[in-house]
């Protein structure tokens, strides 16, 4: 857990100071005064602060997000005591509408390109590590709701909607059902192909929070053992790496799924094994553990495959992963508002957001998730609710495009009415999140 926890308050520290640069900087280009740079909220006190020149620069307490106060400008503080005066030319609300209107889209702009940066860099670090779907010749096992929309172990999975499945990657299926409407799934069942048509009512279904993470199928593979767990019944039978399980109480099983159906529900039995090791046959005797064995299973026979990247064709990927990435979370949204997806099912507050870090330190994945989040929070603060970086941005394209300003009393009771339902909407959020804990 506390790996967990230091992973997402990094992340949001890095995601923070950029996103707040992004304002910063040009508020210093066009000469306005920022008089606080904080990292994290401060309300009534602060971990950390020092003052350097005209700014004061901080750690709040409460890490909820972060924020630079500009001289002039009506934002969450609503210091009305400075707005009441005479505009001085250090000024926000002093400056050109097309400055102002920098300074707004700078935090933005910089979440974007940080999106796309990371990605490119992962590209070019990493490459692209896949599972080839057709290496996969003993095809996938399904769970119950693959099950329950036509799929069937032994199914090789060619099409999902009209795009062509040559990556092994079992929850792109579910996105392409939620977010892009796929109609149907095109298998490949015993040498002949099969359109299934998906119903309706699996978007909804798909999209329950109960449901997240879930998937359809896996891929079928042996039950070749990779690592054995501590104090468990297969290292106090001497289970090795390597070893192959070939019966289950006399039944020949094939595959990990197969085995996994016979144990799960016996929970303290006494079962035999048989396990081939190095060309000989040895049977086992087990007490199951609450219905495991205490094994991890090799994944050595899976088609991996590894797509690396030079420089130049990472930045294009990483293009391409960021707008694939931003297309889906617009969708998304579209998808809440018109109540194809229920937000109470899409929504989670930084509880949600942390789990996804893992429990374990993968650079691989926390960079990953730094570029998803940070694309994320582009999008939000675009959108045109006061008190977001968007509905600044609304208010000075009005400006711009009619030349005449809003009145101060309508940006801040505007940004009173923005600020309350954000508010209310983390709480929210928080509230699922908490009652998701106890069930």
């Amino acid at each position: 857990m506390l790996i967990n926890i230091l992973q997402f308050l990094l992340s949001l520290s890095i995601l923070i100071v950029l996103h707040e640069c992004g304002h910063f900087f040009p508020a210093k280009w066009f000469k306005t005064k920022v008089e606080k740079f904080y990292l994290f909220f401060d309300p009534y006190f602060s971990l950390f602060k020092i003052q350097k020149g005209e700014t004061e620069y901080g750690i709040g307490w409460l890490p909820l997000g972060g924020y630079v106060k500009i001289a002039g400008m009506i934002d969450e503080s609503f210091d009305k005591e400075q707005m009441a005066g005479p505009p001085q030319p250090w000024e926000f609300r002093s400056k050109p509408a097309w400055q102002r209107l920098i300074i707004m889209i700078g935090g933005i702009f910089v979440n974007m390109v940080l999106g796309v940066f990371l990605f490119s860099m992962i590209f070019w670090h990493w490459g692209e590590r896949y599972i080839d779907n057709y290496g996969l010749y003993d095809g996938i096992y399904v769970d119950s709701i693959g099950y329950e929309m036509g799929m069937r172990n032994g199914d090789r999975v060619l099409k999902i909607g009209d795009k062509d499945y040559d990556k092994f990657k079992p929850g792109i299926v579910t996105k392409e059902i939620i977010i892009n409407d796929a109609k149907t799934i095109l298998v490949d069942r015993k040498g002949v192909n099969i359109e299934l048509p998906i119903d309706a009512k699996w978007v909804k279904e798909l999209s329950k929070y109960e449901n997240r993470g879930v998937s359809l199928f896996d891929a079928r593979i042996p039950p070749i053992v990779g690592g054995v767990g501590k104090d468990t019944p297969a290292e106090k039978n001497a289970i090795q790496i390597g070893d192959k399980i070939t019966s289950f109480n006399g039944t020949p099983i094939y595959f990990i799924n197969e085995l996994q159906d016979f144990i799960k529900d016996r929970k303290s039995e006494n079962v035999t094994l048989q396990i081939q090791r190095d060309g000989s046959m040895l049977d086992k005797s087990f007490t199951l553990d609450d219905g495991r064995i205490g094994v991890y299973w090799s994944d050595e026979s899976m088609p991996y495959k590894t797509q690396e990247y030079s420089l130049i064709p990472a930045i294009g990927a990483g293009w391409n992963r960021s707008v694939e990435f931003l297309s889906d979370q617009i969708k998304a949204f579209g998808g809440m508002f018109s109540g194809k997806i229920k937000a109470s099912d899409s929504l989670g507050s930084f509880i949600s957001i942390g789990k996804m870090f893992g429990t374990e330190w993968v650079w691989l994945r926390f960079w990953e998730m730094t570029a998803m989040l940070s694309i994320l929070l582009g999008f939000i603060n675009f959108l045109p609710i006061p008190a977001l970086d968007g509905g600044h941005i609304m208010f000075l394209l009005w400006e711009v495009i009619t030349g005449r300003k809003p009145s101060d009393k309508v940006i801040e009771y505007s940004t009173m009415v923005g600020f309350l339902f954000l508010v209310i909407l983390m709480v929210y959020a928080l509230g699922l999140d908490i009652s998701r804990l106890f069930k």
